[in-house]
């Protein structure tokens, strides 16, 4: 089968979504596919450039493109291409590329989140707005709809952000709150060469905690969501994936485990059954 730019881009990059997106309905697909690789495409500044003033150009480009296509003014970039026809035909609000744009900003400052809020925070705005775009694709922007896709979107980058925390200290990054980190008595150096601890998996675990109460909430709506409406929450069954990995690692963010093969096959049976 041959695939789209978009798509292909976000099967290299970001692979989890990628096979989320393959049970959205084929008439909004390569929609979200465009949502999804223009997310890849900003999240990677930070690893794609050297210095700050760089990246900020990187993104500034990004930027002024966005404010060309609200214009319905064509951009020569496959992404951008993708997003002009989206943002017209589903009435995407031009605040939510903003708010990824500014969050990825954050990212080159290479300060970590003050607080637990603060990282949520951070969470929502580069992922749960992914979740309530996807769901306004599908047609649904309804209050509990959208409460839903950014509560699962933003649990599946908290969840993430743990995942990715021995990949962030190879380049000496940190999202870990840093109140969390005093409290427990975790020390940034320990993180970064990778050393385990009871102290630092606690940290984890609240965060897991987190991520866990928002899925809770989200699901305590399933009733009130249309079956179509679930396709867009799909990230929440691999989130349980990774959350039950993290528990059986004790919270330790060094001894995780690769579970691409499965995944496939969970998205399968949840699709099936409607479940997210």
């Amino acid at each position: 089968m041959v695939q789209s730019y978009c798509a292909n881009e976000v099967r290299l990059n970001d692979y989890e979504r990628y096979l989320s997106a393959l049970f959205i309905p084929s008439n909004h697909r390569e929609a979200v596919f465009g949502i999804y690789a223009f997310n890849s495409e900003v999240a990677r500044t930070r690893e794609m450039v050297n210095e700050t003033m760089l990246g900020e150009i990187r993104l500034q480009w990004w930027r002024d493109s966005i404010q060309k296509i609200f214009l319905n003014q064509i951009v020569e970039h496959p992404i951008l291409d993708s997003l002009r026809k989206t943002v017209i035909l589903y009435d995407i609000p031009i605040v939510y590329l903003e708010n990824l744009l500014d969050a990825r900003s954050d990212d080159l400052k290479n300060t970590p989140p003050t607080d637990l809020e603060s990282l949520v925070d951070y969470a929502t705005k580069t992922s749960g707005v992914l979740g309530i775009m996807v769901m306004k694709i599908l047609g649904y922007d309804d209050i509990i709809s959208i409460r839903v896709a950014n509560l699962v979107s933003t649990a599946w980058a908290l969840i993430g952000l743990i995942r990715s925390i021995q990949f962030h200290a190879q380049s000496e990054r940190l999202y870990l709150p840093s109140k969390l980190l005093i409290e427990n008595n975790v020390d940034d150096i320990s993180i970064f060469r990778l050393q385990s601890s009871m102290e630092l998996s606690s940290v984890v675990r609240e965060v897991i905690n987190k991520a866990t109460d928002m899925l809770c909430e989200a699901r305590s709506f399933k009733n009130e969501l249309p079956r179509t409406a679930r396709k867009a929450l799909l990230l929440g069954p691999l989130a349980d994936c990774y959350l039950k990995d993290i528990i059986r690692a004790k919270y330790d963010p060094f001894t995780l485990s690769n579970l691409g093969v499965t995944l496939p096959i969970r998205l399968v049976i949840s699709s099936i059954l409607g479940r997210y």
